[in-house]
């Protein structure tokens, strides 16, 4: 999901040190000096952001971006994802039936733009992203929300008040972690609406802007450049640490070191294991580690008819030595997982029954009918350990006969094929939405497998149909005792692990190195925890 871009000019640096925060942006590696002391420069490899508005990103570098600059309803511990906690609510409570939640919001809360936020902007906020129906309103939309309803079901009872009426009894902290993603981030109606051309809701000027309530508002953004995020005087709690937070997108491992090691940036987000290995000798460089709810995967197109038999799918499992690429190319940085749910989730697995076999890929692809094996293409996102684990099972692959040309792109362009379901075999992560297990069944949920399908869910980018998984998921996600709920993913994820056109690889460890002059940074368990506002430097 990533490719190389050229690192801007000096003159493009401007004044990072200066007053103007207009004039953040970049200058050369060897040029910068070190950076100030209320500024943290992050070299990051961010190529996969394509919008910022909340109602329509799906991408896990915008979503970071959206949890230091947005508010929600509630949100949950960064230690501990399963305790909710709330964010622009005081209260809230769920009627006896189970289908009514009642919020009452905190008094006195603001935007960044100085406006009053209000129940009027809350419910505006919801609804519209469910009108707007881009890729992650099916997020709400499982409540039984649409376009024609959602005005009923979303409702203002009060100057800080406001109902949300599902369609069923839900486990409560279902809906209560579907309102943590960044989908039910809530946005300036005065502002956006201001901004709105021929009834886009604002969507053409939310590309582009900001109009949240976080902690941080965002001052720039240049695509595949530069992401500037300022401090939010009026935010409510307690204030951004750092006045400003520049994103640099640096797609190098070894670059970012350099970097690093020469305090030209304070924080390095995407080091190799090798990388890792080499700062952390450096007494002036500390690191943080957190396992990450993001899976990686190779998918493979049942709309291709090679990959459709289900021996060539279980071959291509057989044709990963997940050992080695665990031992070096992941070292560090993630663990072999074979599951869609990460570990730490209700009802996750840790059974990895796949292991490189040669002679047992060669007997599936002879019974599917091809003993010499077939050449396919996969698209590939040029960053690492992407790249490593792509060309790694390349050469695996062929020693059973498989040709396998790899096809590389930026984030952008990937993905966008990828969506469009026009690949063979693509290598990829899935980052939980919300923490709540019902999150990963996007890899099994396909209600409509038409290409105009309305939700295009994993399984439906890869034309896969597995009506009883999608019916298994439906009934976990209504069960409210959790020693039953967690005994049904685990029979979901061994019957995906079969037979599913998913070659699950493996669990990241996100890790981040930094200069010793910083403090407070952590990772977080999904991008939206990534708290770079909590970050002070000394």
């Amino acid at each position: 999901m990533n490719s190389s871009f050229p690192v801007l000019t000096r003159r493009q640096l401007g004044s990072v040190a200066g007053a103007s925060a207009l004039a953040l942006s970049l200058g050369s590696v060897s040029a910068l000096a070190a950076t100030p002391v209320d500024t943290l420069v992050v070299a990051f490899a961010f190529d996969d952001m394509i919008t910022l508005d909340p109602g329509e990103t799906f991408e896990l570098s915008t979503s970071e971006m959206i949890g230091n600059t947005y508010s929600q309803l509630v949100r949950y511990e960064v230690t501990d994802p399963t305790k909710l906690y709330g964010d622009l609510a005081k209260s809230w409570k769920v009627s006896d039936d189970g289908r009514t939640y009642s919020f009452e919001l905190k008094p006195g809360l603001k935007f960044a733009s100085g406006n009053p936020l209000s129940a009027e902007d809350v419910v505006w906020s919801l609804q519209r992203a469910v009108i707007m129906d881009k890729s992650p309103a099916f997020i709400l939309g499982q409540f039984g929300f649409t376009k024609d309803n959602v005005k009923d079901k979303i409702k203002q009872t009060g100057p800080l008040s406001l109902t949300i009426d599902t369609d069923k009894a839900y486990a409560p902290t279902f809906v209560l972690n579907c309102l943590t993603a960044t989908v039910g981030s809530i946005l300036d109606k005065k502002l956006v609406l201001s901004k709105e051309v021929n009834g886009d809701l604002g969507a053409a000027w939310m590309k582009t802007n900001y109009a949240g309530s976080g902690p941080m508002k965002v001052r720039e953004w240049r695509p595949n450049e530069v992401l500037v995020l300022e401090r939010n005087d009026f935010y409510y709690a307690d204030k951004a640490k750092p006045a400003r937070v520049i994103y640099r997108h640096i797609k190098e491992s070894a670059t970012q070191r350099l970097m690093l090691e020469k305090g030209d940036v304070d924080i390095a987000r995407n080091l190799t294991p090798q990388d890792l290995a080499a700062v952390t000798a450096n007494k002036g460089i500390l690191t943080t580690a957190s396992p990450k709810g993001t899976v990686y995967y190779i998918s493979l197109n049942q709309k291709n008819p090679i990959l459709a038999k289900p021996e060539v799918r279980e071959a291509l499992k057989w044709l990963m030595d997940y050992s080695a690429i665990g031992d070096t190319i992941l070292k560090g940085i993630g663990v072999i997982h074979q599951n869609f749910l990460p570990v730490g989730m209700l009802g996750a697995s840790t059974v990895n029954p796949y292991k490189l076999d040669v002679e047992k890929a060669k007997a599936l692809l002879k019974k599917a009918g091809y003993p010499n094996g077939f050449k396919i293409t996969i698209d590939m996102r040029t960053v690492q350990p992407v790249q490593g684990i792509t060309e790694a099972f390349q050469q695996t692959a062929k020693r059973a006969g498989i040709d396998i040309e790899i096809i590389p792109g930026d984030g952008k362009q990937v993905l966008t094929k990828y969506r469009a379901r026009t690949h063979d075999m693509y290598i990829g992560q899935w980052g939980t939405d919300y923490w709540d297990p019902n999150s990963n069944t996007d890899f099994v949920r396909n209600a409509d497998n038409s290409d105009n399908a309305k939700v295009k869910s994993l399984a439906w980018r890869n034309a896969w149909d597995a009506p009883a998984l999608y019916m298994q998921a439906d009934a976990a996600v209504l069960e409210r005792d959790p020693a039953r709920r967690k005994a049904m993913y685990e029979k979901m994820q061994a019957e995906f692990r079969a037979t599913s056109p998913f070659i699950m690889i493996y669990q990241m460890t996100e890790v981040a190195a930094y200069r010793s002059n910083v403090s407070g940074f952590r990772i977080g368990s999904t991008s939206d925890t990534n708290y770079v506002y909590r970050a002070a430097k000394r």
